[in-house]
Order: C-alpha cells, then sequence, then structure tokens
C-alpha cells in the first residue's frame, strides 16, 4: 500500500494537515502599533549584525522599539471566527543594516505571546521569543482608555520569565507624515539551526529578505515618549546604555505576507560534495 504524504507547512505535519502549528501562507495582518525610536552608540548595533551586514551609513545608532496587538489569518480567515488562533501581542527592537549597498531594517529581538507567532516568525527568521506584552488600548467610548488625539497617553510593557525587562509609555502630541524611519525598509533576516550533533556546525545558515503586500495605513500620530530599558538574567537590552528618545508614534496598520528571498546561504555541511 502507498502511503500518502504528510500535510502541513510545519511541524507537526499529519495525514490532513489540521494539527500543524501554523497554516500556509499567505498571511494576513490588522494592528495597532506603538513606535519609540531611540539612538544609542552605534557601536552597540553594529555588534548585533553578523559577518556580512554593517550598520546604515545614515544615523547608524538609531533604533525602534515596537509594540504591536495583531490579529492574523490565512487565505482561508477561519482563524477570525476562532480569536484564540488569531491575535497576539509582540515587541520587536528594530535596527537598521547595510546588505550589498542596501538598506535594511533587521529585528534584533523579537517577543511574542502565543506559539503561533513565534512558529511563523522562526519561519521567517524573526528571533521570536515568548514572553508577556501589554499596551494600552485607544476607545471612542467611554472614560477607560486614551483618544487618538492630542493630550492621548499610552503605557506598554515587556516581561520575560516573570521579569519586566522594558516600559514604555507614549502622550499624543499631533499628527505626523510617517511613523519614524528605522522601521522603513525590506526585512533582512537570519535564518539559522545547529547541526544536532552540536558540534559548532549548522544544518541551515541564510539571509533572507522580504516585506509585505496589499499594504494599508492608518493615520499617525506622533508625540512624546518615554522608554526604560532594565537589566535582567536572560535579556540584553541594557546593553544599549544610555540613550536618547527621539519620538513616539502611534498608527494602526494592515499587510499581508507570503514567502521572502534568499540573498545569502551557506553551504550545507551535511552534504557530502
Amino acid at each position: 500500500m502507498t502511503q500518502p504524504p504528510l500535510q502541513g507547512l510545519m511541524y507537526p505535519r499529519t495525514p490532513d494537515g489540521r494539527a500543524g502549528i501554523l497554516p500556509s501562507p499567505p498571511w494576513h495582518y490588522s494592528g495597532e502599533m506603538l513606535t519609540v525610536e531611540f539612538r544609542t552608540d552605534p557601536a552597540n548595533v553594529a555588534e548585533l549584525l553578523p559577518p556580512g551586514l554593517s550598520p546604515a551609513a545614515d544615523d547608524p545608532g538609531a533604533v525602534a522599539i515596537i509594540w504591536a496587538e495583531w490579529q492574523s489569518c490565512s487565505d482561508s480567515f477561519d482563524e477570525l471566527l476562532d480569536p484564540a488562533r488569531a491575535q497576539y501581542k509582540e515587541v520587536f527592537v528594530v535596527i537598521r543594516c547595510e546588505y550589498e549597498g542596501t538598506t535594511y531594517s533587521r529585528a534584533a529581538y523579537i517577543w511574542v505571546d502565543k506559539d503561533f507567532a513565534m512558529a511563523r516568525g522562526h519561519i521567517q527568521g524573526y528571533p521570536k521569543k515568548m514572553s508577556e506584552i501589554w499596551m494600552t488600548r485607544p476607545v471612542t467610548i467611554g472614560k477607560a482608555g486614551p483618544r487618538l488625539e492630542v493630550g492621548g497617553r499610552f503605557g506598554a510593557t515587556l516581561s520575560t520569565w516573570g521579569r519586566r525587562i522594558a516600559d514604555a509609555r507614549f502622550t499624543i502630541t499631533g499628527t505626523a507624515e510617517s511613523a519614524g524611519f528605522v522601521n522603513g525598509h525590506p526585512m533582512l533576516h537570519s535564518r539559522q539551526m545547529p547541526a544536532i550533533e552540536m558540534d559548532g556546525r549548522d544544518s541551515l545558515d541564510e539571509l533572507v529578505t522580504m516585506r509585505g503586500f496589499d499594504v494599508e495605513l492608518g493615520p499617525v500620530y506622533a508625540g512624546d515618549a518615554e522608554l526604560a530599558l532594565h537589566d535582567t538574567p536572560t535579556e540584553e537590552l541594557d546593553r544599549f546604555g544610555d540613550i536618547e528618545i527621539i519620538g513616539g508614534y502611534y498608527r494602526q496598520v494592515g499587510n499581508s505576507m507570503a514567502g521572502g528571498t534568499t540573498v545569502w546561504a551557506a553551504p550545507n555541511p551535511m552534504e557530502t560534495p
């Protein structure tokens, strides 16, 4: 008897694919993003880049930390009627880099609060870790939340392993044309997996790039921001040291993503010439 192939994009692959942690792309996203941009010593950005990448020539010490609350789904849109599979929050720290003459954005750190979001990020090269994330939601009715207008005040927190690692506060002072400049390029990420022998080799080592399509952007609310990065045993945000706040931004966004492009791949050490 011929065994039918197992189905699914990612593990576990099963007879009909329903048990897979992640549906096949394209993936669609709608959400809210709170961005705080700051400057650090450019050396603190450079140390986060693998060989072959260099900091952006313009403002090389600029960094963005972004809190986001998402609703996402596949082309079936079934997840929207089962919201535990659609809703998640994340925080990502974005730096800029140059590779072969092109400027990219790169997620140096990123945390999420759902397993499917972490698995999807690992496919795309986002170095996602599990965490606890909270951010103030704007409201249009009642007093228990800020309005998206001048004077609206927001807070955001990030914790891992029971310890707070970042806090932000943001107050709207007006509007702006863009939500900063650090997270404004195609993403360039590393996809890496150590060989099972654990002998220092990687069975997967790639640089990949991607960007969204069908992008929709809401108005940008700009304002004053505060940011605290804490020292903890398992995170390294405190390595940014003394920082200078550039500004804060709040925006509703939507986009879709499918595949990307491999721009560099190391030879597979497991393959015999």
